[in-house]
């Protein structure tokens, strides 16, 4: 601050020699200075008259003389009294999202027990595991931006937080932020609120590695895609890693731009499918070793041979069955306490599950209306959520067809029929399509 007023009353000195006497002590010595903003020295008058004056007669005189003193400055902001609480509370509003937004970046706390070691690789998601591995011992050299991909539970956020704790370990110096997309979008929207984009942009531009996880949420969200678009580009030409995880392919997130999805294909692509049961059964075998449970071996073949969801659910299901039997006062978990968790699971999953509620989802996930979905429209963007909705109808409730044919505007048995034999023939060989029913299963089931 010392410094500052010192090189403010140069300022002075020297404008004493450009203006009359009378203008300096009206007008110029009695500013008061209130600080350097973004490229802006902002002072305060005595007077709005003062104010008015002072712009009119001297204002490029005092920039010209500011610029000397203060490097960076390209402009000069002249408050009245009336101005300065006003003023002041701005900035003070300004330097927390500043700091909020910092510290968000900063802590970037990642889960220790996510770690490429605890991470069980099997035919499902060793190649993306490979990736992920290069991509933390090589941040910005290889595979940019890298984008995984894949259903809900199968390990995107466990991939995210083994790259961030390898960097944190390994290459201490690298300045990482890892956030959600929604994280992101709250973060900028607080930025233009309080009209300070310019430190958001530095906040998320000034990094190593950004990796930001459920990226498909940013579809529709047209000033986040313009503001995001920019961030990658700035770190993406200066050699800084971009990693991405999101539910689905670049090209099938609805609503986004096309100049993000070349963004985003221009790296890497992988996707992780649902384990396999060797996988399912190592990743129980990993689980039990690092929670120490005791539970007999044909527990947990019974539970990778009957939950093939999604990594989550088979933790989670593990976890039902352990806690039963320290209830029913065992020392290992048996078969008694497999069957009896799966059964409150699968009860869990069918009660309450109605076609609207499968509609809901599907309409969600596709970011289509539901009158579209029920309604005569035609188009791609229409048929095929539809189509799949009426798949997912018939998989996961037993009611007829002409029920299901009402549910959709009227439609006979015969195009339910259609519509069903022709989504469960599709995703024999459409790998993608697979991902997403498989992906809508498990949020139509968890939202029960």
């Amino acid at each position: 601050m010392n410094n500052f007023l010192s090189k403010w009353n140069e300022v002075l000195r020297d404008m004493q020699k450009l203006v009359s006497v009378v203008s300096y002590e009206l007008y110029v010595e009695t500013l008061e200075p209130i600080k350097v903003d973004n490229n802006k020295f902002v002072v305060l008058a005595s007077t709005s008259t003062n104010k008015r004056r002072l712009l009119e007669l001297h204002k490029d005189k005092i920039l010209n003389v500011i610029k000397d003193y203060f490097e960076g400055v390209d402009e000069i902001i002249v408050l009245e009294p009336s101005e300065k609480e006003a003023f002041l509370e701005d900035i003070k509003q300004a330097e927390e999202i500043i700091e909020n937004s910092q510290n968000e970046t900063q802590k970037s706390k990642f889960n220790e027990k996510y770690t490429f070691d605890n991470f069980v690789v099997g035919k499902s998601n060793q190649i993306v595991y490979s990736a992920a591995l290069n991509v933390a011992e090589n941040p910005g050299k290889h595979f940019n931006p890298l984008f995984i991909y894949g259903g809900t539970g199968l390990g995107k956020t466990h991939l995210l937080h083994a790259i961030g704790n390898h960097i944190t370990k390994n290459n201490k110096s690298l300045k990482i932020a890892y956030v959600t997309c929604e994280q992101f979008m709250n973060a900028y929207t607080k930025s233009l609120t309080k009209k300070n984009v310019e430190d958001f942009r530095a906040t998320y531009r000034e990094v190593d590695v950004l990796m930001v996880d459920d990226i498909q949420f940013i579809a529709n969200k047209t000033g986040t895609q313009e503001e995001f678009f920019h961030t990658f580009n700035d770190l993406y030409q200066f050699n800084k890693q971009i990693i991405l995880a999101s539910d689905k392919h670049p090209r099938n997130i609805e609503a986004l731009e096309e100049r993000l999805r070349s963004r985003f294909s221009g790296g890497l692509i992988q996707d992780i499918q649902k384990p396999d049961f060797e996988t399912r059964l190592a990743i129980l075998q990993k689980k039990v070793e690092i929670e120490n449970y005791s539970v007999e071996n044909n527990v947990l073949e019974f539970l990778a041979e009957n939950i093939d969801n999604n990594i989550r659910e088979l933790e989670g299901s593990l976890n039902k069955v352990v806690s039963l039997s320290i209830l029913m006062g065992k020392n290992k978990a048996t078969m008694f306490e497999a069957e009896e968790a799966l059964k409150d699971i699968a009860t869990s999953q069918t009660q309450n599950l109605t076609v609207d509620k499968i509609m809901d989802t599907v309409c969600k996930y596709y970011n289509v209306k539901k009158s579209d979905l029920i309604g005569k429209k035609k188009n791609k963007e229409i048929v095929d959520p539809r189509q799949i909705c009426i798949y997912l109808i018939t998989e996961l409730l037993d009611i007829p067809l002409m029920t299901i044919g009402a549910a959709f505007g009227g439609r006979d048995h015969t195009t339910i029929m259609h519509a069903r034999d022709k989504i469960a023939q599709n995703i024999k060989t459409n790998r993608s399509l697979k991902t997403n029913i498989d992906d809508l299963i498990v949020m139509i089931k968890s939202d029960n």
